[in-house]
C-alpha cells in the first residue's frame, strides 16, 4: 500500500510537471505598418514574424472577423475596407466606409462593422456579409476610438478634436450622450462587465473611467514617469484583463506602457517598450501583452504576470495596428 501511494503521489507530481512546462497556447499576432503598406503576421509560440504582405495604403485600425476567418483592415488614405483570408493573407473583398477610415470594431454578433472616418466626421454602420453601408452616424471632428459594450447596445466613439465620447444606441444609430473628456481623445473600451469604458486622452495625458450607465466620471488616471517630460507621456492604446483586476495604458513617445491596478486606479509600473508606443493587445488567455512601436518599427512582448518585457519583434515601418486571434 505504501509503495502504492508513492507511485501516485510521483505519477501526480510528474503529470503537475509536465503541466507547468507546457509551452504556452500558439495564437497569430496580425500587426498594420503603416508607412510599409504591409500587414506582419507573429507567431505568438515563437514570438517570430513569419509572414509579411503587401496591403492597402496606410494601413491602421485591424479586427478580426467573429469567426476567425477574415482579417479586416482600415487602409485610410484609400478611403476603404479591405479583407484578407485570415490564414492565406489573400484578398478576399473590399467594404465601403467614409475617407480616412481609422479604428473599427465589431458588434458581438459579428455582422455588424463600425467605422471611425476621421475625415467627415462620420461613424459608417456596415453589413459585412452583404458589404454595404446600413447607416452613417454623425459625431464630432475626427473620430477615431472605437468602442462597443459586451451586451452589443451602446457604441462609443471618441472624437479626437471635439475632445468627447459620443454614446450611440446600435438599435437607431442615434447619439444618446456626449461625455466631455481631455484634449485629443484616442481609444475607448468597455471591461468585460461593461460596468466601466476607459478612454485615453492622447495631448491631456489621462484615462477617464466612465461609468456607461449614468456616464459619470468614475476616475481619472494619472501618469508621472521620473526623467520623463509630462507632454511626452502621451496615453493611446488601452487593455483589460479579462478577469478585469489589470489594465494597460500604452503611452506614446514616453515609450512605456503603464499597468494599472482597476480596483484602485493606481499605476503599479511602467514597462519600457519600444518607441512611440501606440497600440496593444492581449494574448486570449492574457499571458502575453504585445504592443505596435510605431518610432522603433518594432512589437514589444510583455510577459503580463512578470510585468515585464521579454522581446522585441522587428516588423515593417511604423507598426500602428494589431489583433491576436483567438485559436
Amino acid at each position: 500500500m505504501l509503495f502504492l501511494k508513492s507511485a501516485l503521489s510521483a505519477a501526480a507530481a510528474g503529470a503537475a510537471m509536465a503541466l507547468m512546462s507546457a509551452p504556452a497556447m500558439a495564437y497569430t499576432a496580425y500587426i498594420t505598418n503603416e508607412k510599409d503598406n504591409t500587414l506582419s503576421v507573429i507567431d505568438t509560440e515563437k514570438l517570430e514574424v513569419i509572414k509579411t504582405v503587401k496591403i492597402g495604403q496606410r494601413p491602421r485600425g485591424v479586427v478580426l472577423s467573429k469567426d476567425g476567418k477574415w482579417v479586416i483592415v482600415c487602409t485610410s488614405d484609400d478611403n476603404i475596407i479591405q479583407v484578407y483570408d485570415a490564414k492565406t493573407l489573400e484578398f478576399v473583398k473590399l467594404l465601403p466606409s467614409g475617407p480616412d477610415p481609422e479604428l473599427q470594431i465589431l458588434h458581438p454578433d459579428g455582422k455588424i462593422l463600425y467605422v471611425a472616418n476621421e475625415d467627415d466626421n462620420l461613424v459608417t454602420v456596415i453589413d459585412i456579409e452583404q458589404g454595404k453601408v446600413i447607416s452613417d452616424v454623425p459625431v464630432g471632428v475626427e473620430p477615431e476610438g472605437m468602442g462597443i459594450s459586451p451586451d452589443g447596445k451602446v457604441l462609443v466613439n471618441t472624437s479626437e478634436t471635439t475632445n468627447m465620447a459620443h454614446f450611440i444606441d446600435t438599435t437607431t444609430y442615434k447619439t444618446f450622450d456626449n461625455i466631455l473628456v481631455d484634449s485629443r481623445p484616442r481609444v475607448a473600451i468597455f471591461n468585460a462587465e461593461g460596468t466601466q469604458l476607459w478612454v485615453s486622452s492622447e495631448i491631456g495625458g489621462t484615462v477617464t473611467v466612465i461609468n456607461p450607465a449614468d456616464r459619470k466620471q468614475i476616475a481619472k488616471i494619472n501618469f508621472e514617469i521620473q526623467g520623463i517630460a509630462k507632454e511626452a507621456i502621451q496615453p493611446v492604446g488601452v487593455r483589460i484583463t479579462k478577469d478585469g483586476k489589470k489594465a494597460f495604458v500604452a503611452l506614446g513617445p514616453a515609450n512605456r506602457v503603464a499597468i494599472i491596478d482597476v480596483a484602485t486606479f493606481k499605476v503599479e509600473k511602467y514597462v519600457l517598450v519600444g518607441q512611440r508606443v501606440w497600440q496593444l493587445y492581449l494574448t486570449p488567455d492574457d499571458k502575453l501583452l504585445f504592443t505596435t512601436n510605431g518610432a522603433s518599427n518594432d512589437v514589444t512582448v510583455v510577459d503580463v504576470a512578470a510585468e515585464k518585457a521579454i522581446k522585441s519583434i522587428k516588423t515593417g515601418r511604423y507598426p500602428w495596428g494589431v489583433v491576436i486571434s483567438k485559436d
